[in-house]
């Protein structure tokens, strides 16, 4: 790469010596996420529950859960390249299982544990990957930086990956599409670990300590910070609804007229507009301060397009056009909490990748409380009663946001909500 072409990436907020891991991640997700707004509908249409398709997500999101809180520390302790390359072989076991044993026959309990198995993979790749630019990027960076990472994953899974299945399911079949993964994720993994050149040093322990203790710091560094904690709940509540709306929306929509292909339209357009604002966030998120975007636009905001998104087929019917655009807006809301992958690493001055294990915790723990959510309430309250549940937990999240604030000497921008003249503070 030429040193003008890396410098028009480094001002476009990329650190251009990690822009092939972009590229890797971007195809990577687009391979592990195409199944994600069709699976359940097509489970359910052979004869399985909600329930049990919600207990199956739920099996896959306690996995993942377990992958992202190593995926820091893992980091640390054996390298970035290290740490991806275990997710790419774990992804490419479990698809192995899942999709030649389990799914063919709906042996439900081959189908959980393979499922499952699949989960541990793309934590490890990507969030690995994460880690791996909050080391690599300049402080006054990092805000962008996260948000071109939120920009590819995003597309990847939600966007490439629904838009791809349209046509995949069409002349492949659901089977064939499922196997094809292995082929974008393998792609994905050759420009990520081979054709990126970059190589993150790590420090050498000077006390020696075991890998053991360095994979306890994902614990310890909550005691030490509670407000990594408290980011890390907050980062839950992020996509919860996002891994529950597949679950039930698409049936729920069905009753207005709208079907699983059409759904899949509007999900592709709703994270066309996260993508877009995951850019967006991270420049606003750097001039208006990460924790008041997180809050206002990410929390508040969140919460508001949650009902619209549920309530407007009962406003307008099968208007795709404005419920279109209620998705859109929760879409765009969603992005609001791209500042989190900033603000965290910076709550510490050491342990940055002991601080993003529990955000990345958080990012795979909403794969499981999603559905499982979903899977507990559903018979009881229905596909109502889940919206109100889901919104209500995007108001709490923002109240807590209130509470995530810099250490007193960090130099990095943390406007204060009730501060009227919103100067630049040091807290």
């Amino acid at each position: 790469m030429n040193n003008s072409l890396a410098g028009g990436i480094d001002k476009a907020g990329i650190p251009s010596r990690l822009f092939w891991g972009y590229i890797g991640i971007l195809i990577f997700m687009m391979g592990d996420g195409l199944e994600l707004g069709w699976l359940s509908p097509y489970l359910i249409e052979q004869g399985m529950s909600v329930q049990q398709s919600a207990f199956l997500f739920t099996a896959y999101g306690v996995t993942i859960a377990i992958s992202s809180w190593f995926s820091g520390v893992l980091v640390e302790a054996m390298g970035p390249k290290k740490t991806m390359l275990m997710g790419l072989l774990l992804y490419i076991l479990g698809t192995i299982g899942f999709v030649g044993y389990g799914i063919p026959h709906l042996n439900y309990e081959l189908m959980i544990p393979t499922y499952a198995l699949r989960g541990f993979g793309y934590p490890l790749f990507a969030y690995g990957f994460l880690v791996w630019i909050a080391y690599r990027s300049p402080q006054q960076q990092l805000g962008r930086a996260v948000g071109w990472f939120w920009f590819v994953f995003t597309g990847g899974l939600n966007v490439l990956g629904a838009y791809y299945s349209i046509w995949a399911i069409k002349y492949l079949g659901h089977i064939n599409t499922l196997w094809s993964a292995l082929l974008w994720v393998t792609i994905g993994a050759i420009f990520a670990l081979v054709i990126n050149k970059d190589k993150l040093e790590r420090k050498q322990n000077k006390e020696n300590k075991s890998k053991v203790k360095e994979l306890l710091k994902g614990v310890t560094i909550i005691k030490k910070e509670p407000k990594v904690g408290i980011a890390g709940i907050v980062r839950i509540i992020n996509q919860t609804a996002q891994y529950a709306f597949p679950i039930f929306l698409p049936t729920y929509l069905v009753q207005y007229g709208i079907e699983t292909s059409v759904w899949l339209n509007i999900w592709g357009s709703i994270f066309i507009s996260n993508i877009v604002f995951n850019l967006i966030f991270g420049f606003v998120g750097d001039k208006f301060g990460w924790r008041n975007t997180v809050m206002w636009f990410g929390g508040v905001g969140c919460g508001t397009f949650t009902l619209l998104l549920y309530y407007m087929p009962q406003l307008v019917g099968a208007n795709l056009w404005l419920i279109q655009a209620a998705g859109i807006l929760w879409g765009a809301c969603l992005a609001g909490y791209v500042p989190l992958s900033a603000l965290v690493p910076s709550l510490v001055k050491e342990e940055k990748g002991a601080a993003m294990s529990i955000l990345n915790l958080g990012a795979g723990l909403c794969v499981f409380v999603g559905p499982a959510i979903v899977g507990l309430t559903y018979g009881f309250v229905g596909a109502e009663g889940v919206i109100w549940i889901l919104a209500g937990l995007y108001f709490a999240g923002a109240f807590m946001t209130k509470f995530i604030t810099l250490p007193n000497n960090a130099k990095i921008l943390d406007v204060d909500v009730n501060d009227e003249k919103a100067e630049v503070s040091n807290m």
